[in-house]
């Protein structure tokens, strides 16, 4: 016997969507089917590419391995997410763009959720620990020199803005 749909309220990129979900279905479907979010991919369906990640609490979370009614009501951001209501790019968009960081696009989503996650719990990496954050994300295209490139430089300006808005301040 086939289990009844159920309406449950999901928090994604600061915006409360309902949706209609069954106990078995996967975040990643509701995100990109009940959502909208079609910048969540799918790559493997078993864990094991990162293509799917996104932010829940924060946290990088598998997307095609939890169970959407185990999201529901929580923080998820997704990669439409990073993008500010003004439509700017988030700073570690533009640093994959200016370090071409970006080939076919796929893992792009889940590498950049990877690496806002690291930024938030760590602002200055290394670049060990940039290749550690990112290390459950496979990208078959650029190899990895130019994803790492692009988050330390997005750290570097970020830090950057940082010191120049504390210098703004105390003048």
């Amino acid at each position: 016997m086939s289990r009844p749909d159920q309406l449950a309220v999901f928090n994604v990129d600061r915006e409360t969507v309902d949706v209609r979900v069954r106990q078995h279905h996967l975040l990643v479907d509701v995100l990109r089917d009940g959502c909208g979010r079609t910048g969540v991919k799918e790559g493997c369906e078993s864990a094991s590419c990162g293509a799917c990640t996104v932010l829940i609490e924060g946290q990088p979370t598998l997307s095609c391995i939890t169970l959407a009614l185990d999201a529901a009501g929580k923080a998820i951001q997704t990669v439409e997410g990073l993008v500010a209501p003004d439509g700017s790019l988030h700073l570690l968009q533009k640093a994959f763009i200016d370090n071409h960081a970006i080939q076919c696009g796929f893992c792009t989503p889940g590498m950049l959720l990877a690496a806002v996650a690291l930024l938030e719990r760590n602002p200055d990496p290394t670049e060990s620990d940039v290749r550690e954050a990112i290390s459950g994300n496979i990208c078959r295209c650029t190899g990895y020199v130019r994803i790492v490139r692009a988050i330390l430089a997005a750290a570097a300006l970020e830090k950057s803005e940082a010191s120049n808005e504390q210098t703004e301040v105390v003048q």
